[in-house]
């Protein structure tokens, strides 16, 4: 991904490196001028928070010592000796009557102890049988559902206190305790007890300056119930939305209102206290600075980026007209590549850069007046040239195997394979077109066999399948023959046994295909993978393969040529590939380029 960022960015027009490069730099310097101001702001907002956050545990640690004296008050009923020697006597008798009694005397001790304090609306105290026995200013008959959840916490701590949440029919907190018999030290369970707490009369006590300031005060409990809030509007924020850690502060949108909230986790209950103000209140005039800040600085960076375009066209326009002259001269519009640049130049570099491509392009078409003519007879003195090389290298072969059959046999044998010598030198001496039918290649072929078959005898086994339908085809002249020597001479003169080499010719979709295959040692991949690259050491002159596929390349193109595949001990196949179609038309084409 980078590496595409990067070339991207080398690809761009000059003009646009240098407006990019400004704004990066402007871009830098703003950046860095509003993380100053940014940090600034953080400084302030942390400034902000130690105090909002020392005001929140100062009304933390007031709400915790009014729970702990709620707390205590739940301990004294459940060890109180009156309200068990009541709760055994109910839990004793049958009678009616009886148990109605003892009801009054347990309400009426309950009210003693503490069911007229203050913050207490009723403390609910619960038989064996669940049966309520509520006394205060505003007790009421819990649910079932609500006195369930009221004894389960309550066994949970086994005798030890637990607070329960407000329910949606009781706003309250209770703090509940399972009543056990210690009078006797049996621990039975006798009842249950539970405190209901005015946590909102508290709150109004502990929180009265905060209204003033329009600041919100919410407790929840550790798992995530609502204990208290006091606006309805912020009812949606939950501890686990924002808070990482036990205390922190937050910047939170609330029905598109910012707030600042605070939050800390109190050490006793484990409850999270929040406290919620306007964002408004506290950063007005900050956010008034920060707006006028971005505001200058988008101005200045407006500013910057239009005088430095501008500053930019005096250096890149001239450039990027020398380019379109450039363009021109590409497309091989040499006489006119300053034709359409009317604009005055300056004497800095760039107009020196024009200058100087004026004057170039004076001496490169005088240039290509004078050797044009030239490089077209090298061209085409280089083809004959490669041409010519198969003629001697083939002579060189040939009269070789004569003198080798005249000294071991001295037979008529060696007049006919002067005349098949004779016949080859007529060939190369007469055919003076660079074309010649595959007929007249294929006598050629013939006659040189005939010369190597009177040397290796029965060793050598030629076989060919030609249609007859292309022996009038026309092919360049003498690009067979030396491929069968490659295979006389890599293939047969390397074994024991006998040689065998199959030659066809046949159409490949828009291709001439001729194919010699033999049956010799073969050769190793590297060697393979040396001849198709042209860097190995032949054993002969070194001219043969190589030759003809440079000229097949020469006339047809690099799509054309030899492919060689071999494998080791199973021998070797050569194919040359030609177009199809008018081949001496397409001859004559390149002759003349």
């Amino acid at each position: 991904m980078v590496k595409k960022v990067v070339q991207y960015y080398m690809d761009l027009r000059l003009k646009y490196k240098m407006v990019l490069l400004t704004s990066l730099v402007l871009l830098a310097f703003s950046v860095g001028g509003l993380s100053i101001l940014q940090y600034a702001f953080h400084l302030y907002n942390k400034e902000i928070y130690l105090q909002s956050a020392q005001s929140l545990q100062v009304s933390a640690n007031s709400v915790e010592a009014e729970l702990k004296k709620m707390e205590r008050l739940s301990y004294q009923i459940s060890t109180d000796v009156y309200v068990q020697s009541y709760l055994k006597e109910i839990k004793d008798t049958d009678n009616s009557y009886n148990q109605f009694i003892i009801g009054m005397n347990l309400r009426q001790r309950v009210l003693n102890i503490g069911s007229l304090n203050k913050y207490v609306k009723s403390i609910q105290v619960y038989d064996i049988a669940d049966k309520e026995y509520a006394s205060g200013t505003a007790p009421i008959t819990l649910s079932q559902e609500r006195l369930d959840n009221l004894k389960q916490l309550a066994e949970e701590k086994e005798g030890g206190v637990n607070w329960v949440s407000p329910s949606d029919n009781d706003n309250t907190i209770m703090a509940v305790r399972d009543l056990r018999d210690f009078v006797e030290f049996s621990f039975a369970r006798l009842g249950s007890v539970a405190v209901r707490v005015n946590i909102e009369g508290i709150m109004d006590d502990l929180t009265n300056n905060l209204k003033d300031q329009e600041t919100s005060f919410l407790i929840y409990d550790n798992n995530g119930n609502q204990i208290f809030t006091n606006e309805d509007a912020i009812n949606s924020i939950k501890p686990g939305d924002f808070n990482e850690g036990k205390s922190g502060y937050q910047i939170i949108d609330i029905n598109g209102n910012k707030y600042f909230l605070t939050y800390a986790e109190a050490s006793h209950l484990d409850w999270t206290y929040m406290i919620v103000t306007p964002y408004s209140n506290l950063f007005s005039v900050i956010n008034n600075a920060r707006t006028a800040v971005f505001i200058t600085y988008l101005i200045l960076f407006i500013i910057m980026i239009f005088l430095g375009s501008k500053f930019t066209g005096t250096i890149v326009n001239p450039i990027e007209s020398l380019n379109q002259k450039m363009k021109k001269v590409q497309t091989g519009d040499l006489d006119y590549y300053d034709v359409g640049i009317d604009q005055n130049l300056n004497k800095d570099e760039a107009g020196q850069m024009h200058e100087n491509f004026k004057t170039m392009m004076i001496q490169i078409n005088y240039l290509i007046g004078e050797n044009y003519k030239k490089q077209l007879l090298i061209k085409e003195s280089e083809f004959k040239t490669l041409q010519a090389q198969v003629n001697p290298h083939f002579l060189y072969n040939t009269l070789d195997s004569i003198n080798w059959s005249a000294k071991v046999v001295g037979e008529k044998r060696i007049s006919q394979m002067a005349e098949s010598l004779g016949y080859i030198l007529r060939a190369s001496i007469n055919m003076k077109d660079d074309l010649i039918s595959l007929r007249d290649e294929l006598l050629v072929v013939d006659h040189y066999l005939t010369i190597q078959k009177y040397r290796f005898e029965d060793r050598l086994l030629f076989s060919k399948d030609i249609p007859d339908e292309l022996l009038d085809v026309q092919i360049p002249k003498f690009i067979i023959q030396p491929i069968i020597e490659n295979a006389i001479r890599y293939g047969l003169q390397e074994m024991v046994g006998v040689c065998s080499i199959h030659l066809s010719i046949l159409h490949v979709d828009e291709t001439l295909v001729i194919r010699l295959i033999d049956n010799g040692p073969g050769m190793s991949p590297s060697y393979v993978e040396q001849i198709k690259q042209g860097n190995y050491r032949s054993k002969g002159t070194g001219i043969g393969l190589r030759n003809i596929n440079e000229r097949v390349q020469l006339l047809f193109g690099e799509a054309y040529g030899l492919h060689i595949e071999s494998t080791w001990g199973k021998g070797t196949e050569v194919a040359i590939i030609l177009p199809k179609g008018d081949i001496k038309e397409n001859v004559q084409s390149v002759i003349s380029r």
